[in-house]
Parts: structure tokens; sequence; C-alpha cells
């Protein structure tokens, strides 16, 4: 492990993103621009004191405490560097719960933050590694850290991350997201997903995800038409979201490519060329409004970045 100039303040911005992707549940990851910022400050402390001591800037920073000292905590193990007193501030675009990857934005910050103030011991890929294990899963750690489409990998008996293949994503692709104005957490969207599934969906759903990605890797947009059906997850997922499964189907009906439930929700997208992208927005929107449920959309490019140290 390499080490450069250790830094007293670094401030981090990390793209939000779009997992599963139709059937790719816990595989598939996609970047987004639309961003979250962390700033740490390395603190003084009584000499006393030790391990990692994160104090949040703000009030409303204290709401990710919990995230931020076990992002710090599994940092430290990895990088085998003991603990400081640090203060940080999470601002951005990202909304909570909303199925963008809010939550790794801030451990993704949290701990490329943390690299940088200790010397940059660990490389992008294990910071990667240690953002899947966080998460249970590595397709929005994936996306988030590296930028990109993300076929992300974990082995499967020990769940440890193995590795991530990217694909750059052109900015005439864009990815249409309505946002209700309902949070929904990842894990009590996941206690509404059964215990076994039957063959054939397993079977179709592969179909589905594997077609999927061979559009994006060849680059053959036009095939996503209609790419993304899912039986996994989103017959579990979607009926808990009134006018999303509406949304989709307006968007497509606009003329949108294919479309997805994004993460666990409670955001739905679609996916455009830039020409019908407003037009695929208003629809979804319209969707939502029949439903009764404010809503928000945004038009979007894919990133191709991942995280970047802005000051």
């Amino acid at each position: 492990m390499s080490t450069g100039p250790l830094l007293s303040h670094v401030t981090i911005r990390v793209p939000g993103s779009t997992s599963n992707c139709g059937a790719g549940f816990d595989t598939l990851g996609l970047a987004l621009a639309v961003y979250n910022r962390v700033s740490l400050w390395r603190e003084e402390a009584p000499e006393a004191a030790a391990g990692w001591r994160p104090r949040p800037e703000r009030e409303a920073d204290g709401r990710a405490e919990k995230m931020v000292a076990a992002a710090a905590e599994a940092f430290g193990r990895l990088a085998r560097v003991g603990g400081f007193a640090f203060a940080y501030r999470i601002e951005g675009e990202v909304p909570p719960a909303r199925g963008l990857g809010s939550s790794i934005t801030v451990i993704g910050g949290i701990l490329a933050g943390l690299n940088l103030l200790c010397g940059a011991p660990l490389s992008r890929e294990q910071l990667v590694a240690v953002a899947s294990h966080l998460e249970g899963h590595p397709d929005n750690a994936a996306a988030g850290l590296l930028g990109g489409f993300c076929v992300a990998r974990c082995e499967p008996v020990k769940n440890d991350y193995l590795g991530t293949i990217r694909v750059v994503v052109p900015p005439t692709l864009r990815f249409v997201v309505a946002s209700p104005s309902v949070e929904l957490l990842t894990k009590e969207s996941r206690g509404v997903l059964p215990a076994t599934l039957p063959y054939f969906d397993a079977v179709r759903s592969i179909n589905a995800a594997a077609y999927l990605v061979a559009a994006f890797a060849t680059g053959d947009y036009a095939r996503l038409r209609d790419a993304a059906g899912d039986f996994m997850h989103e017959p579990y997922r979607l009926p808990k979201i009134r006018g999303g499964r509406e949304a989709i189907a307006a968007g497509l009906a606009a003329g949108a490519l294919t479309g997805w439930l994004s993460g666990s929700g409670s955001s739905v997208l679609c996916v455009a060329d830039a020409g019908t992208a407003p037009q695929v927005g208003a629809a979804m929107l319209a969707a939502f409004a029949a439903a009764g449920v404010p809503a928000e959309v945004r038009d979007l490019a894919a990133d191709n970045v991942g995280y970047v140290v802005e000051g």
C-alpha cells in the first residue's frame, strides 16, 4: 500500500446511481449525473482519546452518524490505520430513500475522504470492496465509486467483492427519473421479497439481464427496447409504489426505450434518447399526478467518472 501527503480537509463528490436496472438484482448499477458532496475535516482531540470520533457539522448531518461511524471503522480495519476525530458535512442533490444510491454517496464519500486524509493507502477498487461489504451488495457501491454502467461480482458463499466490469455510457442516452414524494428504505423494501422464486421466473429474469448487459456493452442502445423485464423483485415492490407502474408505462408510451424500478424505489426510471426525454418525463410526471402522488422528474446523463476530489 502506498501513501501520499496527509491532508487536513477534503471534499468528495459522489454520483447517485440506479441499481438492479431491471432484472440485474444486486448486480447491475449505473452512475447518474446527480451528486452529493461529503466534506471531512481532521480535528484535534485529547491525547487519551482513541478510535474514530466522527462529529456531524450540522444537525441534519447527524442523521447519517451511524452510517458514517460504520464506514470509518470498516476503512480503518482494511487500511490498518488508527482512528482520529473528524467533522463531516453532507450536502447535495441526491434525495434520500428514493432508490438513487443516496447511502453510497455518504459511505463512498466518507471512505474516499478518510482515505485521502490518511495518505491514500487504499485503491479505488479496495474502497468499492469496503462499500460493498457495508451495503451488503456491490451494485450501487461500484457505480458510485467507479462511474459508468457497472456489472459487479461477489463471491457466492462469503459474498466478498470480486470485481467490476465497467461500460462507458454516452451523454446522448438519457435516464429520466421520476421520484415520488415518498421515502422507501431499502431494508423495508427487501422485506416484501419472497424467500423462493418460481424456476422459470428466474430463467426469464436471467435472460432479460443478459440481454440488457449486451446492449450496453455493444452500444446497440436500440436493443434496450423492452429489455428490462424483471420477475425477481419488481412484481413484489412496484405494487407498493402508487403510480409507479403507470409512470413506467407512460414513459414507454411516450417513446422511452425501456424502464425499471430504480433500486428498491420509490423512484422509477425510463431510458430514452435526448430528443424524446422531455416528453417521457412529462408523461411519467402526469402518471404520478393521475394517481394523486406528487413527484419530481430529473433528466440525467450517466456519470462515467465516479467519485472525484473537489477540494
